[in-house]
């Protein structure tokens, strides 16, 4: 009975450390997302990390580094309308390590002229990283979602 309760222990407790990785990946970028709708770039910045090599693929652009992704944000922040719909529910969390995960989720981005914005699909995927400080977003990389 002891070894059938320590088996059962020892899995569920691998379950949930492993689980814990994706659950906090998805808490970034929920706080990522809520922080570019709000346009709050100040609240954007401590969410990524400070690195010369944090790199957005954008339009199939490289953009590295902090100051070159938050000014790419502010210049698309200066339509009308811009926020982006994140399907969460669609989310799919891939850890590699106990410190690194991908979050892969279509979003639609609305942007443009209040009256008529465009809604565009994309396939984001974002990769964070845990360095003792929390989790970060260390690269994002979109694109176009191509619909069937």
């Amino acid at each position: 009975m002891w070894k059938s309760l320590l088996a059962w222990l020892l899995l569920t407790a691998g379950t949930a450390a492993a689980a814990e990785p994706a659950v906090e990946v998805r808490a970034l970028y929920e706080r990522l997302a809520a922080a570019q709708n709000e346009h709050d770039l100040a609240a954007v910045r401590p969410l990524l990390v400070d690195s010369p090599t944090f790199l957005w693929v954008s339009d199939g652009q490289s953009f590295w580094g902090a100051d070159a992704v938050l000014a790419r944000m502010a210049s698309f922040q200066q339509a009308e309308v811009w926020r982006v719909e994140p399907d969460l529910a669609r989310a799919v969390p891939v850890v590699v390590g106990p410190d690194v995960a991908y979050l892969h989720l279509p979003l639609v981005l609305v942007i443009g002229r209040a009256a008529e914005p465009d809604r565009l699909r994309f396939l984001v995927s974002m990769l964070a990283v845990n360095r003792g400080q929390g989790w970060k977003v260390a690269a994002l990389f979109t694109t176009s979602q191509k619909v069937p």
